[in-house]
C-alpha cells in the first residue's frame, strides 16, 4: 500500500477515500513535525495538500522519495512548484470544477457591495427601520465591469455580467485572443473605466499588491472593488485607508492577506462586505474538488501521469 502524507484537514469524503486506498500519515496531527518527518519522510510517495496548507521547499526537502503532489484547490501559489519540477514531481490541482461557484460568489459580492444587502439586513435587525428609511444604494444593471485576470473563472464572471446588461473589459499580462471583451493594457486604466473592479487573478509573487493605492485612486469614489482571488493581490492597508476615506465607494472581499485574520478596521466600516474565504464552499463543488484530488492521485500511481496538473508554464 502506497504511503501518502496529508498536510492538513480535508473534506470527510476525501479523508475516508484516502484512508481506504493508502497508508495515510497526518502531518497536521503531529506535535513535533520535524521529528515526525525525520522518522517517516522517506516513506512518503504522495503528498495531498490544499491551497491553504501548500507545500514549501522545506517540506519537500524532507520527502526524498516523493513522486506526486495532489492539491485541493485551484491556487498553487503556496506550493513550491519550481522545487517540485526540479525533482520531476507532477503537481495535480482542481481547476474548472469550482468556476461556477466562485463566479457566483463574485457576482453576489458585486450585488451586495452596491445594493448594500448585508448592511440593510443589519439595519432591520437592529430596529433602525422603525426610526428611519434606509439610505439609497447603487444600481448594478447596465454598469461597467472590469475583470483583473480573464482566465477560467474570469470568463464565467463575464458571462454572469451579460445577464445584467453590463459592459465588460479586462486586464491580463497579455491580451486574450478568443474573446470579444475589450482589453485594457494597464490595470489603472481598467480601474478608471470600471464601476466594479473584480479581482480574480492568480496569487504569488508576480501579483503581490497588484491592486495598490494608485489603482484604488483610479477606481475612484464611485467605484467598487471585489476580490475573490488571493488576499495578497490587494494592498490591504491601502484598501482599508481608501474605504475609510471613501476614496472608493465600497468593497466585497472573500480573501485577505493573513487569513483567517481580518484587519479590525474593516469591522467598523459599513461600505465593505466580508466573507470567510467561502467562494467555492458548496457541497457540490467541494465534492467535485475532492473527487479530482483522489482521481489525480490514483491516476498517477496507475499510469505515472497526473491528468489535471499545474500547467507547464506556471
Amino acid at each position: 500500500m502506497k504511503c501518502i502524507l496529508q498536510a492538513g484537514p480535508l473534506v470527510p469524503w476525501l479523508e475516508e477515500t484516502l484512508a481506504r486506498d493508502y497508508e495515510v500519515l497526518l502531518l497536521h496531527k503531529q506535535p513535533d513535525r520535524a521529528a515526525f518527518l525525520a522518522q517517516n519522510g522517506a516513506r512518503v510517495e504522495g503528498l495531498v495538500t490544499s491551497a491553504r496548507f501548500g507545500a514549501d521547499r522545506e517540506l519537500l526537502d524532507k520527502l526524498p522519495n516523493l513522486r506526486v503532489i495532489s492539491s485541493f484547490g485551484v491556487g498553487y501559489d503556496t506550493i513550491d512548484v519550481a522545487c517540485a519540477r526540479e525533482r520531476g514531481i507532477p503537481v495535480g490541482y482542481t481547476p474548472d470544477v469550482l468556476n461556477d461557484c466562485v463566479a457566483d460568489t463574485a457576482f453576489g459580492l458585486v450585488l451586495d457591495a452596491a445594493r448594500r444587502f448585508s448592511a440593510a439586513d443589519r439595519f432591520v435587525r437592529s430596529g433602525a427601520w422603525l426610526k428611519a428609511q434606509y439610505p439609497l444604494a447603487t444600481k448594478v444593471s447596465g454598469k461597467r465591469l472590469g475583470i483583473v485576470g480573464l482566465g477560467r473563472i474570469g470568463r464565467v464572471i463575464a458571462k454572469r455580467a451579460s445577464g445584467f446588461d453590463m459592459e465588460v473589459r479586462y486586464h491580463n499580462r497579455r491580451q486574450v485572443a478568443d474573446v470579444a471583451y475589450a482589453y485594457e493594457p494597464t490595470l489603472a486604466g481598467l480601474a478608471q473605466w470600471s464601476d466594479f473592479l473584480v479581482v480574480v487573478s492568480a496569487g504569488g509573487a508576480a501579483t503581490h499588491h497588484l491592486v495598490d493605492a494608485h489603482v484604488l485612486d483610479a477606481l475612484g469614489p464611485q467605484g467598487f472593488l471585489i476580490n475573490v482571488a488571493r488576499g495578497s493581490v490587494v494592498d490591504e492597508a491601502a484598501l482599508v485607508k481608501a474605504l475609510q476615506d471613501k476614496r472608493i465607494a465600497g468593497a466585497g472581499l472573500d480573501v485577505y492577506e493573513d487569513e483567517p485574520h481580518v484587519p479590525p478596521a474593516l469591522f467598523e466600516l459599513d461600505n465593505v462586505v466580508l466573507l470567510p474565504h467561502m467562494a467555492s464552499a458548496t457541497h457540490e463543488t467541494r465534492q467535485a474538488m475532492a473527487a479530482l484530488v483522489a482521481s489525480n492521485l490514483a491516476a498517477f500511481f496507475a499510469t505515472g501521469r497526473v491528468p489535471v496538473a499545474v500547467p507547464a508554464g506556471a
